[in-house]
């Protein structure tokens, strides 16, 4: 069975591993796909009516909330490999063609997913879980521009996608500098990003973050500008939304790329790594890589209409990953290199990109970048401790009135400048419209 995933040694070609093994799927539907129908669930009048309903049972499985598998990913584990369960399929396409049998199968899958589409709702993880993955499809969807911080707001929200799997949902807890050390920049450039998501549609926050532990709260959403039936700015497919509209720095790439789209995934495994620091492959390097495949090769036509960035700029980044082993150019085709091949499509071996980083001259920055923004957690946190004392602590009143201006032995005023003021309280002087009269000196009241 083919599948398997071994680690590559030097000189050899890894085997890649099963697409049930990175979709996932239930136990009983593995057991169907790899060993077929041997409890005889799925029984019918004729072979064919038994193969039927076993790819449709399969197509179900492949539609489950979390789980939802594309066309191509049908094909590869019915078709392509030699599966008990794809026996039917296999046997479509030798009598009928390959695109006979793709068309079906696609048919078929489209058929699973409106009908667990329309099946209640199951309020679980798998729920939350089905939330995020449409999020992540619409993300992964849209052209972001290089151009007004677009690729940096893709960095954000693929950033945040990994924080939400893990919390099971859309809301989810991150600080500024976490976010910033995750997307792989610099905290103002974070803070920006989040006021643009938060402005076109993409962020609620929900709590703000204060104290000393505590991060804000945010909601990952869809903007209305996306909504069904909707169209970025009111821009036919095609078109560039207006200047302006929300979701301007978004173009939907859908109708340009097809099939191919850079994997969030693939990208949030490499964007925070030195050597796609801005001053190394930058983020547009990150999504390039995060495009490419070991097995079937991409052109830089189809890099360019994916990832929206000019044919200079591809070509410059892809001369660079080249260069530094990330990269393989063969017959105007770029392949993903295959010591990142290992054992998924994109997993980033830390010697490979260390080095790149190093050739790169940035290795090390996102050390630096994590130092720094430990001590500024060690310094905010003593700035609160000793707030915190300052306010327990008394302070003297403060005397508005110095010393010298009032005897105190006899109260008279000694300095003239305070005429018309109650000085009763040197603390809170106190004016008087009509000024009480001086007392007369002890000379003058004996003449009288």
């Amino acid at each position: 069975m083919t599948g398997t995933v071994r680690s590559a040694g030097p000189g050899r070609h890894p085997r890649m591993v099963a697409v049930w093994e990175r979709r996932g799927l239930s136990g009983r539907m593995r057991r169907l796909l790899l060993e077929g129908d041997v409890e005889g669930r799925y029984a019918g009048h004729t072979d064919s009516d038994v193969g039927y309903r076993m790819t449709m049972a399969l197509a179900v499985g492949c539609s489950q909330p979390g789980r939802q598998w594309s066309p191509a990913e049908f094909f590869e584990a019915l078709i392509y490999t030699p599966t008990a369960g794809g026996a039917w399929a296999r046997r479509l396409r030798e009598r009928k063609g390959a695109a006979y049998a793709e068309a079906k199968l696609t048919a078929m899958l489209e058929k699973a997913h409106a009908l667990v589409a329309g099946s209640p709702q199951i309020r679980c993880r798998d729920d939350a879980l089905e939330a995020v993955g449409r999020v992540r499809r619409l993300v992964e969807s849209v052209g972001w521009r290089a151009s007004g911080g677009g690729d940096t707001d893709c960095k954000n929200l693929v950033a945040r996608l990994q924080l939400c799997e893990r919390e099971g949902g859309l809301e989810h807890t991150v600080s500024v500098r976490r976010l910033a050390e995750l997307m792989g920049c610099a905290k103002a450039t974070a803070e920006a990003s989040n006021a643009r998501l938060a402005k076109a549609g993409w962020l609620v926050v929900r709590e703000s973050g204060s104290g000393k532990e505590h991060g804000t709260r945010w909601l990952l959403k869809i903007p209305d500008d996306f909504g069904e039936g909707q169209g970025s700015g009111g821009a036919r497919p095609g078109q560039c939304p207006a200047s302006g509209v929300r979701g301007a720095d978004a173009v939907p790439a859908a109708h340009a790329t097809g099939s191919l789209r850079a994997d969030s995934r693939d990208l949030a495994a490499v964007m925070g790594h030195d050597a796609f620091h801005r001053f190394g492959h930058g983020t547009s390097g990150a999504r390039l890589l995060a495009c490419l495949d070991p097995v079937d090769g991409t052109s830089s036509v189809d890099l360019r209409a994916a990832t929206g960035l000019h044919r200079t700029t591809v070509a410059r980044r892809m001369r660079a990953l080249a260069a530094d082993g990330l990269v393989v150019e063969l017959d105007g085709l770029y392949y993903l290199a295959t010591v990142l091949a290992v054992p998924g499509r994109l997993h980033p071996d830390p010697e490979v990109l260390a080095s790149s980083a190093e050739q790169r001259g940035t290795s090390g920055l996102g050390a630096r970048r994590r130092e720094r923004h430990a001590r500024d957690r060690t310094h905010y946190r003593r700035w609160l401790k000793e707030r915190a004392e300052r306010r327990h602590t008394a302070r003297p009143r403060l005397a508005l009135v110095p010393e010298g201006v009032v005897d105190p032995s006899t109260g008279e005023l000694l300095d003239d400048r305070w005429t018309g003021w109650d000085l009763t309280d040197r603390h809170r002087p106190v004016w008087f419209d009509d000024p009480p009269p001086q007392p007369a000196e002890k000379g003058a009241a004996a003449c009288a």
